[in-house]
């Protein structure tokens, strides 16, 4: 099976193109359940557990990102290969590292992910140059999602700027990956913030066909009518991912699991009018 027919079973599944990021902080956790689990190590598989437990009908992908468990110290990437087995195999996986490099390093970052991780797909930066994903492109089975319109400020400093006589470095990116496609066996996707809807458009011109992993709906505030404006007549598919408003949307209160299943809920209902177009 290849990555684009497991997203459309995934979507199909759950009637859902919502993803939910796991992004485990110490110091949101739910205070009842770190009475119950003092122990970080046993902390953060359960929180993570009963985050999928309660979502996984409403979603249709899980995104880990990577630096919540780095941080944890030396155990962590036991910790985020015990989080990784919970994702259920009819969901996709997807790592977010932002991981950017050359040559063989880069290589070592596609074992690590795909290879002994198994996720399906990786969040990489291209801003060493476009060959730093090579290494990615050799497996039908997965898929990669570069960094071409992101959804903090920041942007502004680089993906937003005028390059090379397009509109902005993002569209570069856009159609470099594009020209990519005919030698890739891996889908070639793009993360484009909900925060940058007035940026979309060209890239979307550039890459028609690329599967868009979509983060900045929730806490930080993008607009669900303004991407599914920007998205109509896109022949790729829509990852709409929210991480803190769900994942958190229970505070410290009892019955915190509920309230994070029910904020799964209310966020794929928000996004049903996107999604009704990829079932």
């Amino acid at each position: 099976m290849n990555f684009t027919q497991k997203l459309k079973q995934a979507i199909a599944s759950s009637n859902s193109t919502l993803c939910v990021g796991l992004d485990p902080d110490l110091n949101k956790i739910p205070a009842p359940l770190k009475e119950q689990y003092p122990d970080v190590e046993r902390l953060v598989p359960e929180f993570c557990r009963r985050i999928i437990e309660s979502t996984k009908v409403h979603v249709c992908a899980f995104k880990p990102n990577i630096a919540f468990f780095e941080a944890l110290g030396p155990k962590s990437w036991g910790i985020l290969e015990e989080v990784a087995d919970m994702i259920p195999s009819n969901r996709v996986f997807i790592a977010d590292a932002k991981r950017g490099d050359i040559g063989n390093t880069a290589l070592k970052y596609k074992e690590a992910f795909f290879d002994q991780m198994g996720a399906d797909a990786i969040t990489l930066n291209p801003l060493m140059g476009m060959d730093t994903l090579n290494p990615f492109l050799g497996d039908e089975s997965k898929g990669i999602f570069v960094l071409t319109m992101t959804s903090n400020k920041g942007a502004a400093d680089f993906f937003q700027r005028r390059f090379e006589g397009r509109v902005s470095m993002g569209e570069y990116i856009a159609e470099k990956l594009s020209k990519k496609e005919s030698e890739s066996q891996t889908h070639l996707g793009m993360v484009v913030g909900a925060t940058q809807a007035e940026f979309i458009q060209p890239l979307l011109k550039a890459c028609p066909n690329a599967h868009l992993l979509i983060p900045g709906i929730g806490s930080q505030g993008g607009s669900v009518d303004e991407i599914e404006k920007v998205l109509k007549g896109h022949k790729g598919i829509p990852i709409i991912n929210s991480s803190r408003a769900i994942i958190y949307a229970g505070g410290n209160e009892s019955d915190w699991v509920d309230r994070v299943s029910q904020k799964a809920v209310e966020m794929k209902e928000s996004i049903s009018k996107i999604t009704e177009n990829y079932v």
